[in-house]
């Protein structure tokens, strides 16, 4: 590896709780370069406990403190991993970012707070590599909605002088960032509603699968119109305006099955839920009262086929693709991210943008877990 070059690694682990994702990036030049990533999925097991810790009314502390310590040591073997497939030497990486997995979010409520896990203590001892963690709380502290966080890095590489874009991440949550071509304007970013979360439960609980393969389930059912706009009429969260954001603990299968008074057909409420995501993604798009000249896709859902289609058709005036088509590939934005996010505090730069969170003033995000200085005299 060159003297010059500037190596963050990035940790995401987001709502869809399927597992995660790994980008070791080079900072170096204008462009961040993406020298290795990859997606190790969480075994059945675990991604089982997160959705209990998430869903159940009352934890205990022993489930939340187990997971907290389990994942952290499943990020120490993916980054070991991640490092020897890449022939990247661990003192070669400035810092990890881990955003950790989110178990509670919840900005509105008094008092407001979130909570991720994985304990970066064990991160930085068992990887030897400085580490940046728990991003959101100092953006909360400053009574800002601690998310998204994303928008700040979607500026940084995204932005265009020539065209207004809107940055659509469909996680298991979604979110947009508005990005205009005067860079003295202010960035919008708000999460707009589910994205992926309940259609991955629907499919789950009907064919026994973690998603729907380019949204082909959804596509052999029937939107049921009257369930649809029960469900935006209902929910007060699609017309809040932003700032917002929001999280699985909300938008769960309890959540659903407030609507389903009705006997329907189980294809058919999963092509509902799909254009419950398409329409809402929409809403928020529309609510920001200026035009967008591109959409780009990132996240999972890019990989929805019928999704995808029916954004474009909700959107006809905009071309709508994938951040593929911009150099960065979609199922990585997040991990890229958060290792810039890294970066960001490892250089006392912030990380937030207070015009998106409503945080008081821009911050220097995360706390630093150093690396043990092998050399140190006591």
């Amino acid at each position: 590896m060159s003297s010059g070059s500037d190596l963050y690694l990035g940790l995401m682990s987001g709502t869809s709780l399927d597992g995660v994702d790994l980008a070791i990036v080079d900072f170096s030049n204008s462009w961040p370069v993406v020298l290795h990533c990859l997606t190790e999925p969480y075994a059945d097991s675990m991604t089982h406990r997160i959705q209990e810790l998430i869903r159940a009314p009352n934890i205990t502390i022993d489930a939340l403190c187990q997971l907290d310590v389990e994942i952290a040591e499943f990020y120490v073997e993916v980054v070991h991993q991640a490092l020897a497939v890449a022939s990247i030497s661990s003192d070669s990486i400035i810092a990890i970012g881990s955003h950790g997995q989110t178990i509670h979010h919840n900005p509105e409520q008094i008092p407001r707070f979130t909570l991720q896990i994985g304990d970066p203590n064990i991160l930085c001892a068992g990887t030897g590599i400085t580490t940046v963690a728990d991003f959101r709380r100092r953006d909360m502290a400053l009574g800002g909605q601690g998310a998204p966080l994303a928008p700040a890095f979607h500026q940084r590489v995204f932005q265009s002088s020539d065209k207004s874009r809107i940055i659509i991440n469909i996680g298991g949550i979604a979110n947009i960032t508005h990005l205009p071509t005067d860079t003295e304007e202010q960035i919008t970013g708000f999460d707009t509603g589910p994205g992926n979360t309940l259609m991955n439960y629907w499919i789950s609980r009907h064919l026994n699968k973690s998603f729907d393969d380019k949204g082909a389930w959804a596509a052999a059912g029937e939107v049921d119109t009257k369930l649809l706009k029960g469900i935006i009429s209902g929910e007060p969260y699609f017309l809040q305006k932003p700032p917002k954001s929001t999280g699985t603990e909300y938008f769960n299968p309890q959540w659903l099955d407030k609507f389903l008074s009705e006997e329907r057909r189980p294809v058919d409420i999963q092509a509902t839920l799909l254009e419950l995501t398409a329409q809402t993604i929409v809403m928020g798009i529309n609510c920001l009262e200026a035009l967008a000249d591109e959409c780009y896709i990132c996240g999972g859902g890019v990989h929805n086929e019928k999704l995808l289609k029916r954004l474009q058709t909700l959107l006809p005036n905009t071309t709508v693709q994938s951040t593929a088509s911009l150099g960065i590939n979609p199922d990585y934005v997040e991990a890229i991210a958060f290792a810039w996010l890294a970066r960001q505090t490892i250089n006392q730069q912030p990380g937030n943008l207070p015009a998106v969170t409503k945080a008081k003033a821009p911050a220097i995000l995360g706390g630093i877990f150093q690396k043990t200085c092998t050399n140190s005299r006591f």
